[in-house]
């Protein structure tokens, strides 16, 4: 399997578009080409195509692609790509329910971020989220693909918890409402909650979850996750209770809080301007959580872009939480956990497979 390789520092970023609409095709190359740190190595109907040109010109530093394409699917042609010649793949995908399934399995098969595009108005939509989409491309090109590629050849769901993880304990029934683990992430988020959950028994406290996600896209991404863990997992509703063994998911477009009453916590889920530019934010929920559990909270930030989430991790951890971060190293974009960490909000910093153990750990203290 071939590495790839990084861009030098200063190189215009060589992009790759693939998909069947014409007019998507043409937008796309028009917005990215004002960008003089991007050059548009190539554009192609379906992947087919794509591939062609790509094993005869040369491979493009970030691949922006659909997924329902014509004669090869978006998810397939990314599956081949990830096992050929691993890069940094950008899922540009219509907002439909169909497509958000279809988007979900891409990043797991791999794929780096998802920018959602609408069936109409496409041109004013990018347009005005020109900032936002190179952004993301350049952030791709940075991105640790080795993390990208082995989550294209990791199975569905293993068939044991990771080794490291110790046996677990039953928890009592009134720890389960004393204890809260609230997570954030964004960029490689969705692909590193898999494995943590994954690798979790169905007795810990209540787990509250922000990932950066469009809305239609956490309801299938919940029910994905339902599927394949121990715990239960479903999309946040406003009112819920927060119970052990259940895992809450905020709704794309809309915060998740946490508030306490009596013994019991519950989820908020609100309207809202964005924060960081997010919202869901992952900074609105750590400080819900400081506020509302303190010391009796564990938070852990985990991958991804910007800074979001390092300020409310800070803010949890001198109201008393446990607080965590993710290493570099595991880290698909490590913008996040790093931010975190310079503000010093971060008790440890783990890698990726060390913090189902320091759940676990915390659920039993």
């Amino acid at each position: 399997m071939n590495a790839p390789s990084t861009p030098a520092p200063g190189a215009r970023l060589r992009v790759f578009i693939v998909d069947d609409s014409a007019v998507v095709r043409q937008v796309l190359q028009a917005v990215l080409a004002r960008d003089p740190g991007i050059e548009i190595a190539g554009v192609a109907p379906d992947p087919l195509f794509a591939l062609q040109r790509m094993q005869r010109e040369g491979w493009p530093d970030v691949l922006v692609l659909d997924v329902e394409m014509p004669r090869m699917d978006g998810i397939t042609f990314l599956r081949q790509i990830m096992q050929q010649h691993p890069l940094p793949v950008v899922i540009c995908s219509t907002l439909t329910e169909q497509g958000a399934q279809l988007t979900l399995d891409a990043l797991a098969a791999g794929a780096f971020s998802v920018v959602t595009k609408p069936r109409v108005g496409l041109k004013d939509f990018l347009l005005e989220h020109t900032a936002e989409l190179t952004q993301t491309i350049r952030a791709a090109a940075r991105a640790n693909t080795s993390h990208l590629a082995r989550a294209a050849r990791r199975p569905a769901a293993p068939a044991q918890p990771l080794p490291a993880m110790p046996p677990a304990a039953p928890l009592a029934v009134h720890d389960s409402t004393e204890k809260i683990i609230a997570m954030g992430m964004s960029t490689g988020g969705t692909t590193a909650l898999e494995r943590v959950l994954l690798a979790l028994p169905a007795t810990l406290p209540a787990i509250a979850v922000v990932q950066h996600m469009p809305e239609k896209f956490t309801a299938a991404f919940a029910e994905r996750l339902d599927r394949l863990c121990a715990l239960q997992v479903r999309e946040a509703r406003d009112g819920d209770r927060l119970l052990a063994g259940t895992v809450l998911i905020a709704p794309g477009g809309r915060h998740l809080q946490v508030r306490r009453s009596g013994a019991q916590y519950h989820a908020e889920v609100r309207d809202g301007p964005p924060v960081n530019r997010h919202r869901p934010s992952v900074d609105v929920l750590f400080r819900s959580v400081a506020q509302s559990a303190g010391r009796n909270a564990l938070g852990i930030l985990m991958t991804g872009m910007g800074d979001d989430g390092a300020r409310g991790l800070l803010v949890m951890r001198e109201a008393g939480a446990r607080t965590v971060a993710q290493d570099e190293a595991s880290s698909v974009v490590f913008g996040m956990p790093r931010e975190a960490i310079k503000l010093g909000a971060a008790e440890r910093v783990l890698a990726l497979s060390d913090i189902p153990v320091a759940m676990v750990e915390y659920a039993r203290r």
